[in-house]
């Protein structure tokens, strides 16, 4: 649902025990990925998608502190990501770190807001039957069938 948060983050200087610490006093699932440099928190029951079972409630991920990144955030999960960053410069916001592909499932951004805050975006990918069926009618119009 675009608009609303969907993920957060909480960066680590020690990610080795701020894992351990999350999983002890919460009793979180944390997933390493270290191609990544990052780890899934697991928060909540998820569906296969790795999405949230359970209405309200939200997973996260943990990340080496550094840059701009150095404390927790929130993630709002928005249709184009170049086209909130462009609007939420317009409002005196200023861009972090720009779209970037996160594997096959979407794309993730960072802007500073009015307050100094630093926030996520999410745009997911478009599910590959939805793509697939796209690309198929873009096909048949430039042919003109």
């Amino acid at each position: 649902m675009a608009g609303g948060v969907v993920h957060f983050e909480i960066p680590a200087d020690d990610e080795g025990r701020a894992r351990e610490f999350y999983s002890s006093a919460f009793g979180w699932t944390i997933n390493a990925l270290p191609e990544m440099g990052y780890a899934m928190l697991l928060t909540t029951p998820s569906d296969e998608t790795g999405a949230s079972s359970v209405p309200g409630s939200i997973n996260g991920g943990m990340f080496r502190r550094e840059g701009h990144l150095t404390s927790p955030l929130v993630t709002v999960d928005v249709d184009d990501i170049d086209a909130s960053l462009e609007k939420i410069n317009a409002l005196g916001g200023s861009t972090v770190q720009p779209r970037q592909q996160v594997g096959s499932m979407g794309w993730a951004a960072y802007f500073r807001d009015t307050e100094g805050n630093v926030i996520g975006l999410w745009q997911n990918a478009e599910p590959e039957s939805e793509s697939a069926a796209g690309s198929a009618d873009a096909a048949r119009n430039d042919t003109g069938a």
